[in-house]
């Protein structure tokens, strides 16, 4: 079975087509700003309506178009009552037709990309690319999954309560990994961190009846996702000490990445990463014991392991001019992962340890206090200076006390004579924070020439 045309996608999905129904899309895209040509366009009606980019779309090469209303146009239409139950409903199908041996599912307050690549690269499956993890990015690169795959492993992302019973009504799961449950959202949850839980534990909920998931044995928050009684279907695997799987004899390789060994039922595996940090050989173990567990080879698994590789934003190692590195974990923060990236940082070679950071979002009314934590914990760990920018700025530096500043915005650290050019030479840089705050132009201003 190829990809879908038209006609086939409209068998699925309902609608007419109007013109060339057998025209064959190689990929759906919502987005004309990075939509490749022979793409579908998918016409959503958010905040701004798709409909009105429509043209802009075939002008950049769009094979069809996913419409709600007929549009003057000479490119191939499917019309649909409603674009974006129909974009779901296609990479539903589409998941039904061509399904895997084995679909995973990724989630979690932190790590969730890195661990859906190093999963991936464990069972030698597709993976969703970049980011497309919720209701909108999952379906759109479902549409177009190849078949004839062995395993497909999904990261599910969410911000509020039912999105991932709703991702996982699109893909339903035969076994999930959960990296942590942690304080990342916790605005959009009434009952704090335990709403977050069970956000989270929605993909276990979503599992197959006899599925399995991975979460460490440490997270008290994964305990109390097994002992409810909509988890009591599937198998828990918590991986840490005492338990069959765990992992031991963590040595850090400093820019090289990371070795360690997972024990398993069947004996120790030497396993060795080329991510920085000991949050990676966490991320890492769960996904080999659910691998292993599964009946994946173990050979294999740590093969696949070991060629994974840092992308943008998510822990990427730059050596820097004037000596001294720079870790770019821009992608996103949060207070647990602020801290595991921190303590990465403390084992790379170079000067003194500091922190760039950008303000976290999404935390809700403890917003401030979290901030100030973060601070003081960061100075705990041992780094030696903090510059933080955005709104809560004041409150990482009030927790970290003497050698850090806070600046209102990134304009204001990147030209302030106590900002980014403060930074002394040989310093090994973490550089984070909120998409919001697009900590990457840091990045930016230590790189460019």
């Amino acid at each position: 079975m190829s990809l879908w045309s038209l006609f086939q996608a409209a068998s699925q999905v309902g609608g007419a087509i109007l013109g060339e129904g057998a025209v064959v899309p190689t990929s759906l895209s919502m987005d004309t700003r990075t939509l490749q040509p022979g793409a579908c366009f998918v016409a959503l009606r958010a905040e701004r309506d798709g409909h009105d980019f429509a043209h802009q779309a075939v002008e950049k090469g769009a094979a069809a178009l996913l419409v709600d209303h007929p549009l003057v146009s000479g490119c191939p239409q499917l019309v649909v009552p409603d674009t974006l139950a129909a974009l779901q409903r296609w990479g539903q199908a589409r998941l039904e037709a061509v399904r895997p041996k084995k679909v995973f599912g990724v989630t979690g307050s932190v790590g969730k990309t890195s661990t859906k690549e190093l999963l991936a690269a464990a069972v030698g499956g597709w993976k969703t690319p970049g980011n497309r993890n919720n209701t909108l990015g999952l379906p759109e690169a479902l549409a177009t999954l190849p078949e004839g795959l062995g395993a497909a492993v999904l990261e599910m992302g969410m911000s509020t309560p039912g999105e991932i019973r709703r991702l996982t009504e699109i893909a339903p799961l035969d076994a999930g990994l959960i990296t942590l449950v942690g304080t990342a959202h916790m605005e959009n949850f009434t009952e704090g961190q335990r709403g977050v839980a069970a956000a989270k534990g929605e993909l276990v909920a979503g599992l197959r009846r006899g599925g399995v998931w991975a979460h460490l044995a440490a997270d008290p928050w994964c305990r109390w996702i097994a002992a409810q009684p909509w988890a009591r279907h599937a198998e828990a695997l918590p991986v840490g000490e005492g338990e069959p799987y765990s992992y031991e004899g963590v040595e850090s390789l400093g820019a090289a990445g990371e070795a360690f060994r997972l024990r398993t039922p069947a004996g120790a595996i030497p396993l060795r990463l080329a991510l920085p940090g000991e949050h990676q050989v966490r991320n890492a173990a769960l996904a080999a014991a659910l691998a292993i567990h599964l009946g994946f080879d173990a050979q294999r698994v740590a093969l696949g392991l070991s060629q994974v590789t840092p992308e943008p934003g998510r822990g990427r190692l730059h050596d820097l001019r004037g000596g001294g590195c720079l870790l770019d974990e821009t992608y996103n923060a949060s207070p647990d992962s602020i801290l595991a990236c921190a303590s990465a940082l403390l084992h790379l070679p170079g000067g003194e340890a500091v922190a760039v950071l950008g303000s976290m979002r999404e935390l809700g009314p403890g917003a401030a206090g979290l901030h100030r934590d973060t601070g003081a914990a960061l100075k705990a760990l041992g780094l030696s200076r903090l510059w933080a920018y955005g709104e809560f700025a004041g409150d990482y530096v009030e927790g970290f006390g003497l050698r850090s500043v806070a600046f209102p915005d990134f304009e204001t650290l990147r030209d302030d004579v106590a900002g980014l050019s403060a930074i002394p030479p040989g310093a090994r840089i973490l550089v984070k924070g909120s998409r919001y705050w697009r900590a990457e132009r840091i990045v930016d201003w230590f790189l460019t020439p």
